[in-house]
């Protein structure tokens, strides 16, 4: 009675230990994420439609064959994007690692040893003096063989194992959201570059359709030297435009090399002659995008479902953190046979077998558990405070472009204008030169007014087709 007595004392101990544990947990901050956007892109609060761009594969927004073949073949070839699909399946591989810890680890064992023990140990006393067999010494060294198969279970009374498997999803479908939102920035990514390789070949035709024209105007500056109606500064003046105007047009046959090389590389293959588009950049008519109603953006964008994945598996992580403060059951167990001679390895008397449950409870120097679950929950919050960042990033993102797309299309009718008005002018400055009423200052400074607007030209129509890729992408086109 005293032994039981005794026994069951420790149970009690045991009993409020576990207790104790289990409603002794430190306190944490706590905070609650908000996914709330306005209703609106625009600042004047008008309500849009729902028809929105990012709905449209990306073979439907961009039409080009061209564009449309360099994607293709980046969607393929391309490294960033292939290092990202083997850390999808690195992903993969831990959910299957978190599966098995809450399934029961079952094994196989099998070995053999030999032992030779002193006689002067209470082992070899025992061994010397009792026979194994009957009338015959034992052998020495003695051989011991076993075959066996043996379990070991953790019971997940309070859902930790079954949370972490949980959270390992999560972090799995946040890697394949990732992979989408740089499948969207990719190709965002070439067909600015891809448009930007159109405007050089543009601005270096009409280099090259200046260099002409004011070849012309020298050879007619050159005769009336002869004629001594200009000086010879006039002609060096002509002559140094023509040169300045031959060496620009190397400085863009070089970001030309540049731009197809970095399109080769975003492709995944080494220099070549990009096929493209060879019709006048200025005629090109970008996108006209429809941005649908702001709370869309949090199905959409790859880069919100990431966040929020993030965020759940953060949560789950809280949850595991906490269950280590409560006691965890493990149950192990084996059976199998074992005998000091091969050939009695099979018969019944080698049989052996063994069960054992073990509950365990942390009750003193909990602090690495306390700084887990501390850092598990502080991650939390920064999940929270990641995904109301990654919102805000897109909400501003689509506000931005939707505004650059209106002043562009102002911005480009007047830079039209101005072209259409300085091209005229070189004309009436070449008549009014050849006619005496003007100096040849007033023809070269015309000259380059024409030429720089062609180039500003140019560069809003580039911006525009900008504007209208990086709409596609920040609503998160492309990665449907």
């Amino acid at each position: 009675m005293m032994q039981n007595s005794k026994i069951y004392r420790y149970i009690a101990i045991a009993a409020i230990g576990i207790s104790f544990t289990a409603c002794s947990l430190p306190g944490v901050v706590q905070k609650t994420e908000s996914n709330a956007v306005p209703a609106a892109y625009s600042t004047n609060g008008t309500q849009q439609d729902t028809i929105n761009s990012a709905k449209l594969k990306w073979k439907q927004y961009f039409t080009d064959p061209d564009l449309v073949t360099l994607i293709d073949t980046a969607l393929i070839n391309n490294q960033e994007l292939n290092i990202t699909l083997q850390e999808i399946e690195i992903s993969k591989n831990e959910i299957r690692a978190r599966k098995g810890e809450y399934l029961p680890f079952i094994g196989l064992r099998a070995g053999a040893d030999a032992t030779k023990a002193s006689r002067n140990t209470t082992q070899g006393a025992l061994e010397h003096n009792i026979d194994i067999v009957p009338g015959k010494e034992n052998g020495e060294p003695l051989q011991n063989y076993m075959i066996g198969a043996y379990a070991s279970w953790e019971a997940d009374i309070w859902g930790k194992l079954h949370n972490a498997k949980k959270a390992a999803v999560s972090r799995y479908l946040s890697t394949v959201e990732g992979k989408n939102f740089m499948v969207t920035n990719l190709i965002a990514e070439i067909s600015d570059s891809y448009y930007e390789l159109l405007a050089l070949d543009n601005q270096l035709a009409i280099v090259k359709q200046n260099i002409e024209i004011q070849s012309n105007a020298l050879e007619i500056v050159k005769l009336q030297k002869e004629s001594t109606r200009v000086t010879e500064l006039a002609v060096k003046r002509f002559e140094a435009q023509v040169l300045n105007t031959k060496s620009l047009q190397y400085d863009i046959q070089q970001k030309i090399t540049e731009a197809e090389n970095h399109l080769n590389y975003l492709v995944g293959r080494y220099p070549q002659p990009i096929k493209r588009n060879t019709q006048p950049f200025v005629d090109i008519v970008p996108n006209a995008a429809s941005t649908g109603i702001p709370s869309q953006l949090l199905a959409n964008r790859p880069d919100i479902r990431q966040a929020e994945l993030d965020l759940a598996a953060a949560k789950l992580d809280v949850k595991v953190a906490k269950a280590r403060f409560y006691p965890s059951l493990s149950i192990s167990a084996g059976v199998g046979y074992q005998a000091f001679n091969a050939s009695y390895i099979v018969k019944p008397q080698s049989l052996l077998y063994t069960i054992a449950g073990d509950l365990a409870a942390p009750l003193i120097n909990r602090n690495a558990i306390k700084a887990t679950y501390y850092s598990a929950n502080s991650k939390q919050i920064q999940a929270i405070y990641n995904y109301e960042r990654v919102i805000l990033n897109a909400y501003v993102e689509v506000a931005n472009q939707v505004a650059k797309i209106s002043n562009l299309s102002k911005s480009y009718d007047f830079k039209s204008q101005e072209v259409q008005a300085l091209t005229r002018s070189i004309d009436i400055s070449n008549d009014l030169f050849m006619s005496a009423r003007a100096d040849y200052m007033e023809v070269l400074l015309t000259q380059r007014d024409a030429l720089d607007s062609k180039f500003d030209l140019i560069e809003t129509k580039l911006q525009q087709m900008n504007a209208s890729v990086n709409v596609y992408r920040a609503l998160g086109g492309g990665a449907n």
